[in-house]
């Protein structure tokens, strides 16, 4: 296993709220072209919301070394264990899976990984343990 400079709590955290944010204003004006409101209630806005969550957190860390919007703001990527790229099965199976098992936990198993965060020396929480990854400070390779 290869894990060098593991991120804590409070950066990710930080990556997390940007990202949701850029989410939340993709979504806001697309509710407002759309309906002519910002405030849309409509299953087809949630559907849209709910695939362009999905695709963000899909497709693009494995597009771009790693990093989503908020995670390059902050300095800090998604990274396999090995140190390698993280691909789409590697972020299915971080968001997916993971995201399933907190459903099913009731909410603990994400109180338990926030934990984990900031207790382990690795930082790796259950969904990085599921996908093999980790959270990263250093530069992608071959960049």
């Amino acid at each position: 296993m290869y894990i060098s400079e593991p991120v804590g709590f409070w950066q990710r955290l930080g990556a997390l709220l940007v990202d949701a944010f850029l989410i939340l204003i993709v979504i806001s004006v697309t509710a407002f072209i759309v309906y002519g409101s910002f405030a849309a209630e409509n299953q087809g806005l949630q559907a849209f919301e709910g695939l362009v969550t999905l695709l963000y957190n899909l497709v693009l860390p494995p597009m771009w070394y790693g990093y989503t919007v908020g995670k390059r703001a902050l300095g800090i990527r998604i990274a396999k264990e090995d140190g390698t790229q993280v691909t789409v099965f590697t972020m299915f199976m971080r968001y997916i899976v993971s995201g399933i098992v907190y459903l099913l936990t009731l909410g603990i198993g994400a109180i338990v990984s926030i934990v984990m965060i900031i207790v382990r020396k690795d930082h790796r929480a259950i969904h990085d343990f599921i996908a093999g990854t980790y959270v990263t400070s250093t530069e992608p390779d071959g960049r």
